[in-house]
């Protein structure tokens, strides 16, 4: 070999060896996985859950207002309505100050911290983590959900509960029922892990069945249970004084439900827009099939039936909104129309209660069709997880306990709370107030 050649050779050794472990280097940083990007600003996502936060609210004002208050008698109409309108006052300064930070932060599984209490530290650049939005408007959106809890229970009490325990309850409800279920089935962790002991048994709830519908119904039933009848309830007219001014509200209801479910995918993508799909979908065929139901057994199609079975379609298709497909949507909507009229009408009927307005019969069953059908029909392309139909029969079963345990938790609590605001300052009014009528005689103003 020649000194030429020898030189060539030992100059480029070292060049080769570098080469060579830069390779190396290079593969072994290739076949690493990937770091995660961190979470930035999604500003569509952020105008789509801008928009989404004023459509909710407009369901509780003016829609549960309208709705409510066209069905009561003449003579509550005023106290009806101011019931979602102070409930809507009341529960936004209970958010900001600490309900907020029960429902969405900590690491426990039962309930959240005080991290977020008077909302300190949360600035505008701050993310609602994992979420691309900030999290001053992830905290509007889930106020709008707490608002209009509390306000559905009231259909049940109508015509009978004083103003002002009315406002003690539903302060207390907040902060004991509302918050710690909101925070077991949606409190996740920064990377997105399920945090609350719902989510982590599995239990799907995609928009509120259990944590709203369910949670204000099972309320609802255990407050007129309280309470016990109207006075004259079964003998005199306690027909709806209005119902334009209910379809009015169901309709606003109905337009106001796709910020409800599209808007809980958080982000403006194909999920929120099959939500939005399924949920038009199930809110048609759940109205069709009570008017139907009604019609074969009463002879006649009745205005309060149809809005009644579109807004039963809607409490259904909300837990299943963002894991079923149009198919499951139909039926969904189909069962949960007749299923919602039996309880309405049969079932009140058979045990005798006086849900005033079926704030049970429309959201509590349906709250609880909707939540166990999610487990029969959830689509894994859609939502990440398979139902009965796809072979996954258990999500059925965790589907039963979620609603279970919810059921007994607002119950118990509910109960107990109403009890203790009995016992110090009653919560009922007197009969001459119920005759008069509520408006009058709690608020001194009436309708002429």
């Amino acid at each position: 070999m020649s000194n030429r050649l020898k030189s060539i050779l030992l100059g480029a050794g070292p060049v080769l060896a570098f080469s060579l472990l830069a390779s190396a280097v290079g593969a072994e940083e290739a076949a690493a996985p990937a770091a995660a990007a961190p979470v930035t600003l999604d500003s569509g996502a952020t105008a789509w859950m801008l928009t989404s936060t004023a459509l909710v609210l407009m369901m509780t004002i003016p829609g549960l207002a309208l709705f409510y208050g066209g069905m009561v008698r003449k003579k509550n109409l005023l106290g009806t309505m101011i019931q979602s309108f102070a409930i809507t006052a009341l529960v936004t300064v209970l958010w900001a100050v600490v309900g907020y930070s029960l429902a969405f932060t900590g690491e426990g599984a039962f309930i959240g911290g005080l991290e977020r209490f008077l909302l300190n530290g949360m600035d505008k650049g701050a993310l609602a983590l994992p979420n691309p939005v900030p999290e001053s408007v992830f905290m509007m959106f889930q106020m709008t959900f707490a608002i209009i809890t509390p306000a559905l229970i009231t259909g049940a009490f109508a015509d009978r509960m004083k103003f002002s325990s009315m406002m003690v309850f539903m302060t207390l409800w907040l902060l004991v029922v509302y918050a710690p279920i909101c925070h077991w089935v949606w409190m996740l962790d920064e990377k997105g892990a399920p945090v609350g002991f719902l989510a982590k048994m599995g239990v799907l709830d995609f928009a509120g069945g259990t944590v709203v519908h369910i949670n204000a119904g099972i309320a609802g039933l255990v407050a007129c249970l309280v309470l016990g009848p109207r006075k004259g309830y079964g003998t005199d007219n306690m027909a709806p004084h209005n119902l334009s001014l209910s379809i009015i509200g169901a309709s606003l209801l109905w337009v106001g439900w796709f910020g409800f479910n599209a808007g809980s995918a958080v982000a403006a993508d194909g999920r929120a827009g099959m939500a939005m799909a399924v949920t038009q979908i199930a809110a048609a065929a759940a109205g069709l099939s009570w008017m139907v139901a009604e019609w074969i057994l009463r002879k006649k199609p009745s205005a309060l039936g149809i809005i009644s079975g579109a807004v039963a379609g809607l409490v259904a298709i909300t837990p299943a909104s963002g894991f079923v497909d149009p198919k499951g949507a139909l039926l969904i909507g189909l069962i949960s129309g007749v299923v919602c009229y039996w309880g309405a009408t049969g079932l009140k009927h058979a045990l005798g209660y006086d849900d005033s307005l079926d704030a049970f019969g429309v959201h509590g069953v349906g709250g609880i069709v909707g939540a166990i059908l999610t487990g029969v029909f959830a689509v894994e392309k859609i939502g990440g997880t398979a139902g009965l139909l796809e072979g996954n029969g258990g999500q059925v079963m965790t589907q039963v306990y979620g609603v279970l345990i919810t059921l007994v938790y607002t119950a118990v609590v509910s109960f107990i709370l109403l009890k203790i605001i009995d016992m110090v300052m009653g919560l009922r009014v007197s009969a001459e107030e119920e005759r008069e009528g509520l408006d009058i005689a709690q608020h001194g103003e009436t309708v002429h």
